[in-house]
């Protein structure tokens, strides 16, 4: 079965430690939702930095990630259907990008 990367931008860091059990609580929830076909649950990323031909920038990176996922789903429409449930989309406060990893 093909693999896709959930490659998320956004969200929010937790204000309180109440708010992060939740939020994990909802990532939980999720990630149970999709069963086995999590493949990798991944995780939240550190700050990035942009290396190109012209050397490496500490700039946040030109499109911010702030984690993964692997999973594994029939095409990319239905990993895109997997990812509508990411709690970052249903509260508003990110995107999800869903790239199929290419086996060479």
């Amino acid at each position: 079965m093909p693999r896709y990367m959930f490659v998320y931008h956004g969200g929010k860091a937790p204000e309180s430690p109440e708010e992060g059990e939740k939020a994990m609580a909802a990532w939980g929830a999720w990630y149970g939702a999709m069963g086995d076909a999590v493949a990798d649950g991944g995780g939240p990323a550190g700050p990035s930095m942009t290396v190109s031909p012209s050397g490496v920038a500490e700039d946040g990176g030109a499109n911010p990630v702030s984690g993964l996922t692997i999973v594994e789903a029939a095409d990319q429409a239905a990993a895109c259907e997997m990812a509508k449930g990411c709690p970052m989309i249903e509260e508003g406060s990110g995107s999800v990008e869903v790239a199929e990893i290419i086996q060479m």
